[in-house]
């Protein structure tokens, strides 16, 4: 079990190390030499999880999808929001996120370790879909298509934000992007329910933080 634990704890390390070099450098930019020196990992221990840089960029990739807050709402539209907004909360300050931004945006290294874009898509297409299906979402509206006018819109976010305001406006201007979007596709009586306030993530992230805490000591107990 102890080397369980160290063998997760120096992936983790690694990946951390790796996300950090990646979101500054690019991904052709960064080497092993200085992911190595940033996680205070050997060769042999780094290579034992992942085998190549490529590797390294995918497994950063994936960490994405696997570290999103999620609490449940009555509303699916709402946990979609929720999700959105908890994203823009933490990737300023999280190289894992912004990493995966930089990655999925390159056009070259793509090829070679892919994108994180696509899983986001089919996130957003299942979400939608299954709000759909519980008449949120207005009839005519196609959730895959809709995801990817999302999907597109988002990416644009965060490189405005980015280049204009070193992240700090990206709960500002992802809430200004759900509430041009959600007129567009939400039922009117769901629609005036949503919370789509630049706040937003940031509760949400202190809710399931408190959720979490709750649930340790009842463990405990």
């Amino acid at each position: 079990m102890a080397q369980q634990e160290r063998a997760v704890r120096t992936r983790r390390a690694v990946l951390e190390a790796a996300a950090a070099v990646f979101a500054e450098r690019g991904y052709a930019a960064a080497t092993i030499a200085e992911i190595l020196t940033r996680a205070g990992v050997t060769k042999g221990a780094l290579y034992f999880h992942f085998d190549s840089k490529a590797a390294l960029a995918q497994g950063v990739l994936q960490e994405q999808m696997t570290t999103a807050y999620h609490l449940p709402r009555e509303l699916k539209l709402q946990e979609w929001v929720d999700a959105g907004m908890t994203l823009a909360e933490r990737l300023p300050r999280e190289p894992l996120l912004l990493a995966g931004v930089r990655l999925s945006a390159d056009l070259q290294g793509r090829e070679v370790f892919g994108s994180a874009w696509p899983a986001w898509a089919e996130l957003t297409t299942s979400v939608l879909a299954e709000a759909k299906e519980r008449g949120e979402v207005l009839q005519h509206v196609v959730p895959r298509e809709t995801a990817q006018v999302f999907l597109g819109a988002w990416i644009g976010v965060q490189f405005v934000s980015q280049a204009v305001a070193g992240w700090a406006d990206l709960d500002d201007r992802l809430s200004a992007l759900f509430n041009h979007i959600l007129p567009a596709i939400a039922a009117p009586s769901v629609l005036v329910r949503l919370d789509t306030a630049p706040d937003r993530g940031a509760r949400v992230i202190a809710e399931a933080e408190r959720q979490a805490a709750a649930d340790l000591v009842g463990a405990d107990g």
